[in-house]
């Protein structure tokens, strides 16, 4: 008995993304965990995901490959386009540590975050509200670089005036030899940003969802919510915004890097992220599911361990 068998007839027959093969999905998980990192045909071949042992190894790898990142296009004299998430977010910590030993200007960086909170019609919180991701971003990152900060005309946020002017942006600077990465998180539903799964729906061809530089006021999955309600909103899932500003696959896809991480536990063997895990690592590339693109892409996918699994039943 699970929920393949007893879908039928209960409140969860119509709740998951209409492109969901449930029974599809279940078998993307492998009962042995150390096969997580099994190369699949479709990854790039300069795709490779990193399992870390404890979350302060993940925040230090990950925070020391976004450090790294910058320095070294600071070392080649190259502009370098970011798109920047909030969640995760303990790496930024570790990315000042290491661009403050080394002494990095981030002169040559141009940060984009790329999502923010919204109403149906695009508009954001106030940068001073601390659910607010541009909040977020001040305090854990361009603000404790001090000196060696980004500079603040080249800090770009997911805004209803500037978000519209992400692609423009990017492609100047990738046209004058500016490479661009992508820092991402995994959702609950596989979104990159909070580019959802249903809004595979809406168009005719996955060309035409790849080209998709942006979405105002975004519709949120209920999983989404409730999946932030948990880890951003402790737990008050009627402060959380049923809507968001996000880039798209026009702007996530086609990088010249990735930078993932996946840290989604919550102690005592309760976690959210393990399938979600599995599914971008084993599904095949889907609209449905956005985060089944990245693996498509260079780069490196943090994650800890422990999501691996194995993913079985234990009453908490």
């Amino acid at each position: 008995m699970d929920l393949l068998s007893t879908l039928p007839g209960s409140l969860m027959e119509n709740f998951f993304p209409a492109g969901w093969d449930l029974a599809k999905i279940d078998a993307c998980v492998d009962p042995d965990p150390g096969t997580i990192t099994v190369r699949q045909k479709g990854w790039h071949k300069q795709f490779q995901p990193i399992p870390c042992g404890s979350l302060a190894d993940f925040d230090m790898m990950l925070g020391h490959e976004i450090a790294l990142t910058i320095r070294q296009a600071r070392d080649a004299g190259e502009q370098a386009a970011l798109i920047l998430p909030v969640g995760p977010m303990g790496m930024y910590r570790w990315a000042v540590y290491f661009l403050t030993e080394w002494n990095v200007s981030c002169e040559h960086i141009h940060g984009f975050n790329m999502d923010e909170w919204s109403d149906k019609d695009g508009n954001t919180l106030p940068a001073t509200n601390t659910g607010a991701f541009q909040y977020a971003m001040e305090q854990a990152f361009y603000g404790p670089l001090g000196k060696l900060t980004v500079p603040k005309k080249q800090r770009n946020f997911a805004t209803k005036k500037l978000l519209p002017t992400y692609g423009e942006k990017i492609g100047e600077l990738r046209s004058k030899g500016a490479k661009l990465t992508t820092i991402f998180g995994i959702g609950r539903v596989c979104h990159i940003a909070f580019w959802e799964p249903h809004f595979a729906g809406e168009y005719a061809s996955v060309n035409d969802w790849k080209r998709q530089t942006h979405r105002l006021g975004a519709r949120l999955h209920p999983l989404t919510i409730e999946q932030n309600a948990l880890t951003s909103f402790k737990s008050r899932t009627t402060h959380v915004p049923a809507f968001a500003n996000t880039i798209g696959p026009g702007l996530f896809l086609g990088c010249d890097k990735i930078i993932g991480g996946a840290d989604g536990t919550f102690g005592r063997g309760m976690m959210w992220q393990g399938l979600s895990l599995w599914m971008t690592l084993r599904h095949e590339p889907t609209p449905w599911i956005p985060s089944t693109f990245m693996p498509t892409q260079p780069g490196r996918l943090f994650f800890l361990k422990e999501l691996a699994g194995p993913l079985l039943a234990e009453c908490n």
